[in-house]
């Protein structure tokens, strides 16, 4: 399970440090790939296979905007001796990430965030909002 928060800056060449308890856990080789509310998501490889998967077994017609929108961009990515990863130019433009970087834990997968954006969501997820989705899922 990926939880936690950890902040970090992005070097000039694009190479972000990824928490080594998400190493442990996201395997030698993982998929990152664009997300939304202008954030990247990072899989596992099972997991990024049952997503594949999930989306191969359902009509062509009515994935094609999620399968282009997570496939465009979709890397494996192998962290470095330092537990550095390589984010592409593209990816980092679709997330803004600038310099500092906040990566979460959401459970099955981390989601990289530029750390003003990440801030920002915090502050726009209010109480009510969050009783209401734990209500939802009648947590």
């Amino acid at each position: 399970m990926l939880m936690g928060e950890y902040n970090y800056a992005i070097d000039a060449k694009g190479r972000l440090n990824f928490p080594a308890r998400f190493r442990e856990q996201m395997g030698s080789v993982f998929v990152i790939t664009r997300w939304m509310d202008h954030c990247l998501v990072a899989f596992p490889q099972q997991e990024w296979q049952e997503i594949c998967e999930k989306m191969q077994n359902k009509s062509m017609v009515k994935t094609r905007e999620i399968q282009r929108f997570l496939f465009a961009m979709a890397t494996e990515v192998v962290p470095d001796k330092q537990g550095r990863i390589l984010i592409s130019p593209s990816l980092r433009a679709h997330a803004n990430l600038q310099k500092d970087v906040t990566v979460i834990g959401v459970g099955k997968r981390a989601e990289i965030w530029d750390t003003a954006a990440w801030l920002q969501k915090q502050a726009e997820f209010g109480s009510e909002e969050l009783e209401a989705a734990m209500d939802e899922l009648e947590l």
